[in-house]
């Protein structure tokens, strides 16, 4: 297995995919960016940490290290769009959220993009399918979660601040209606602003993975941060990354998440 990805295995029919919670650089590309800091600005701030009482339920967790400006480990790795139309990232991103250039000059060419497929987006995913088949094997349903968050407010990205709980399923496609309207039963009794199938509707881990009628059921959570750590209204680098709230808001409810999610799985919901 590669050293960029961790695996914290359990035994319960739930996978917590993490694709963008690492914030390191490797060695050869420490120079590249215009910054560090900017390249870890988008990061998925302390998202491992805040799921962190998975490992409780026997949950699997999987972890990419890498930053997702490296490589963005969910986005297609044809190149293709998850959102026609709309202000995305790349696979491997050349600007952040707020369009600040991540190169100096030119990003990465294809050769380059090639070579961090391999080495970075590739063992992320045969980890995740990994861990997906082992518990498929032993049970009848198994249920990917995969765990996001971003800033509420990215104007480039969406208008006006983004609901608290942002679940995808792709329109249903790539999950139980039975387990969707679980997970968004549990956000809606948060009394947060929680959509479905909103402006994230779940990025490409969750639309390959999710296979329903193969007992794989996969769902996206995309969490605003203001719900577990404060949020500057100019993030620079001296007031961002904040801390992790010590009694984060939106904890309870993710509770109720996974535990919707596992009731799901194990028939027993």
């Amino acid at each position: 297995m590669s050293e960029f990805v961790e695996v914290d295995r359990g035994d319960a029919p739930l996978v917590i995919g993490l694709p963008h919670t690492g914030t390191d650089l490797p060695p050869e590309l420490e120079d590249a960016f215009v910054s560090p800091w900017l390249a870890r600005k988008d990061t998925d701030w302390w998202v491992d940490r805040l799921y962190g009482f998975a490992r409780g339920l026997g949950a699997t967790l999987v972890r990419t290290r890498i930053s997702r400006s490296v490589i963005d480990c969910n986005r297609d790795p044809s190149g293709a769009s998850l959102y026609p139309g709309q202000t995305t990232t790349t696979l491997c991103p050349t600007e952040t959220f707020d369009g600040e250039p991540l190169y100096p000059a030119d990003g990465p060419d294809e050769a380059e993009i090639e070579r961090r497929r391999r080495a970075y987006f590739e063992p992320y995913h045969a980890a995740l399918s990994s861990e997906i088949a082992r518990l498929r094997e032993r049970h009848a349903r198994v249920v990917l979660y995969d765990a996001h968050s971003i800033r509420g407010v990215v104007p480039r990205l969406f208008d006006g601040p983004l609901p608290q709980f942002n679940i995808g399923t792709d329109g249903g496609r790539t999950c139980d209606g039975a387990l969707a309207a679980a997970v968004h039963a549990a956000c809606l009794a948060s009394g947060h602003a929680t959509v479905l199938d909103g402006r994230f509707r779940g990025g490409w881990t969750t639309r390959h993975y999710g296979r329903p009628a193969d007992g794989v059921h996969a769902i996206q959570m995309e969490l605003a941060q203001r719900g577990y750590l404060e949020e500057p209204d100019r993030p620079d680098p001296g007031n961002w990354p904040t801390p992790l709230d010590r009694y984060p808001a939106v904890l309870p409810t993710l509770r109720h998440v996974l535990a919707a999610c596992l009731g799901f799985a194990k028939g027993t919901a």
